[in-house]
């Protein structure tokens, strides 16, 4: 067909004016039909129009964007109403076109996927972060009706961070940071390996400019003295290959700066541990061939043990299939090398846009399109309950997971985060398992349902008919899918049973401390109410019911306020909200300041102990869930606190004497101290009494810039040192 001509007819000028689209149709030709890259002209045309005399920052026309895009969903195959839509996807954010003109003009299919892509500009919202977080929801939301609305998405990201260059810094550094956090996941959670690493390289390009720079060219300097080295041993690979007969093709892998990137922060290595690692990618023609391949390069050079991967019997959540495994190479080089299929191949760089890959009917590339189809379900899950900004973290908290792979009792496989228990694995297997499991069996042996799962094993939930979520499970399920369940269900609790269970659990704390409501008597738990600021008491039963209040700091409280003899603090004097009337401590095993991220521990003889949410206490979170609250400091606290800090200083006449002034000029008292002294230098340890963080930083940094010190700290593992305080003489 002359393609020409259809232009020409369409807009009353040549093609060849316009090389982006002559290069995109040249692109179509080699497979979509001709009556469909007619609709994609026609798009065109109609797009040009509607975005004449715009331009964007970079000073190019408009149309010039979602023609990049378009070509971008052309490189993966995808169908001419996708890429239609590509070109016409900002007519209805940028332009006066409505989307009743555009379904008239190109159908149904068309104008649903531009408008599904499109911003929510005409809804008013109280901040960025909840159009943002709006934004995105539509656009999960209309990826389970249809995919490839995501896919588009990912093309304009794609195209936006190639040209981000022209944007103010801030603007660069925030698509950036957003690029990363959340479409770059999407791509990987859908297995599209192409664009997933290109975004990542992109992304880190622009938040981090300095280290990328340093990390490629690194790169580029090891590149020229590694040639020889893969040559060697891709020559080795093949040999061994054709002698068993294996058709293949063996491809050097180049490293992606983001995952060098990630693995120096992760490991905490230099650049030279990772950029002598060498990567090898060997493509065979079926399953068994593959398994051929693995023992046949494990003959070359010997495996790293617990470095071997079977992605192809038990896929990523994704899809991914392909067998890894890391070899020790000349002289002890890492080899890491991965073994699959053409077809396998195709869905590692393509995801699930394989599906519509042309001639891509191959049952063998639909499981890939299912596992997507099964992830947007639980999405459309998640997005029943709560706003859109709390949609959007629970998405992140899907799109993160370092996952492990456990079993159910009939051999299916059930992918999970790292860090799932039981109760994660029963909502994962269906919400009503999850809502009715009371037990649990890991490898036929009796569990908790708090109990941590490890990868193979295999579960067993027990359920029974009228069993409920209990509102502890809240403080140990990890996956996304759990926590909102489980919300869920209080939420839509009958106000009924929130007061019975409330009731039924503050009795049973109440008699844990030889009391009980009878005791506590009518007058004195009015009393109680009128102090925690309600009328009534179903109003306090319904919130520990639903988990809002503890039920054992509520009955320490009601106990505390039968005592004549005690009078319950008021609420105005409180310095941590949410324990009122409870006895407060603060742990010295991190010394929490306001300002702190702070956690509640329930003891039974000290009321609530405050800790430092980065305290080493907070291991036992897991081991005791229940006696663990989350709370907040109070505004205006004008109470001191005690703080530690260490001090490394010259160790020379006068210093202590410098550095104790230096702390009381800015008004903080030194309520005891502990000196070690070496040849060279001193460890002084101070508690100090202070106001708040931004106090405490003040001395810092003022005792920092002193000549004489060497190094300044908020100790975060002093236990030890505040044990000796207490059993040591002050010394002032």
């Amino acid at each position: 067909m002359d393609f020409n001509k259809i232009f020409q007819k369409l807009s009353g000028a040549r093609l060849s004016h316009n090389k982006d689209l002559s290069k995109l149709i040249k692109k179509l030709e080699l497979y979509m039909p001709d009556n469909q890259i007619e609709i994609i002209i026609k798009s065109y045309t109609f797009g040009a129009k509607a975005h004449e005399g715009q331009k964007r920052i970079s000073g190019e026309p408009y149309i010039s964007h979602p023609l990049a895009v378009a070509e971008i969903l052309s490189d993966m195959h995808m169908d001419g109403s996708t890429i239609a839509a590509a070109i016409l996807h900002d007519v209805i954010e940028d332009t006066n076109i409505k989307i009743s003109g555009l379904k008239k003009e190109f159908g149904k299919e068309i104008s649903s996927l531009v408008d599904s892509v499109s911003k929510l500009d005409q809804i008013n919202f109280t901040n960025k972060a909840e159009a943002q977080a709006e934004t995105f929801r539509k656009m999960i939301l209309a990826m389970i009706e249809d995919i490839r609305v995501i896919l588009i998405k990912l093309a304009d990201r794609l195209h936006n961070m190639r040209t981000l260059d022209a944007m103010p810094r801030k603007k660069k550094e925030r698509i950036a940071k957003e690029t990363l956090d959340i479409y770059a996941p999407i791509a990987n959670r859908l297995g599209i390996n192409r664009i997933k690493t290109e975004l990542e390289d992109l992304g880190i390009q622009q938040l981090y400019p300095f280290r990328y720079s340093v990390i490629n060219n690194a790169l580029k300097k090891r590149k020229g003295g590694q040639k020889q080295i893969v040559k060697k041993i891709s020559s080795q690979f093949a040999k061994a290959l054709k002698e068993e007969n294996i058709t293949h093709k063996v491809i050097g892998r180049e490293k992606h700066i983001y995952s060098i990137y990630k693995k120096m922060s992760e490991k905490k290595c230099s650049l030279t541990d990772l950029a002598d690692v060498y990567g090898f990618r060997i493509i065979v023609e079926n399953v068994n061939s593959c398994y051929r391949t693995l023992g046949a390069v494990h003959n070359i050079y010997k495996p790293v043990p617990g470095r071997f991967k079977d992605y192809i019997a038990i896929p990523r959540i994704n899809g991914y299939q392909s067998l890894h495994t890391t070899l020790f190479g000349p002289k002890g080089i890492p080899i890491e090398v991965q073994i699959r299929t053409t077809d396998m191949n195709k869905i590692a760089e393509s995801g699930v846009a394989a599906h519509w890959q042309y001639k891509a009917q191959d049952k063998s590339l639909s499981m890939h399109h299912l596992k997507a189809r099964e992830w947007l379900a639980n999405l459309n899950e998640l997005q029943k309950s709560g706003n859109s900004e709390e949609f959007l973290e629970k998405v992140k908290i899907d799109l993160y997971p370092d996952k492990i792979y456990v079993f159910t009792p009939k051999g299916d496989i059930i992918p999970l985060s790292r860090g799932a228990t039981t109760v994660d694995f029963a909502y994962a297997v269906h919400t009503d398992v999850g809502n009715r499991c009371i037990e649990a069996e890991i490898d036929r042996t009796p569990a908790p349902l708090s109990s941590i799962l490890k990868n193979g094993e295999t579960v067993k939930i027990i359920t029974a008919r009228g069993a409920k979520p209990n509102p502890s499970w809240i403080n140990f399920v990890v996956t996304a899918k759990a926590r909102s369940a489980i919300h869920n269900y209080m939420r839509n609790m009958r106000q009924e049973e929130s007061i019975d269970l409330g009731k039924h659990l503050v009795d049973q704390s109440l008699k844990d401390l030889n009391s009980s409501l009878r005791k506590i008597g009518k007058l004195r738990f009015r009393r109680a109410l009128k102090d925690l600021g309600l009328k009534k008491s179903n109003e306090l039963f319904e919130q520990i019911g639903l988990g809002e209040r503890l039920a054992p700091l509520t009955a320490q409280y009601l106990i505390a306020a039968t005592d004549k003899n005690k009078n319950t603090p008021s609420i105005s004097n409180l310095i941590i909200s949410g324990t009122e009337g409870m006895l407060i401590s603060y742990g010295k095993c991190c010394y929490p300041i306001p300002g702190d991220k702070v956690m509640g521990y329930h003891s039974s003889d000290r009321g609530i102990v405050i800790h430092r949410n980065d305290c080493a206490n907070l291991r036992n979170f897991r081991k005791h869930p229940s006696k663990w609250l989350t709370v907040s400091w109070e505004d205006d606290i004008e109470q001191a606190f005690s703080s530690h800090i260490q001090v490394k200083t010259i160790n020379k006449m006068g210093v202590l004497a410098k550095v104790a002034a230096k702390i009381a000029d800015l008004n903080s008292n030194i309520e005891s101290m502990l000196i070690t002294s070496h040849e060279e230098h001193s460890n002084l340890s101070f508690i100090l009494s202070v106001q708040n963080r931004y106090h405490l930083a003040q001395i810092i940094k003022k005792v920092r810039n002193m000549s004489d010190v060497i190094h300044i700290t908020r100790d975060q593992t002093h236990h030890k040192v505040g044990e000796n305080l207490d059993k040591t003489s002050n010394i002032q």
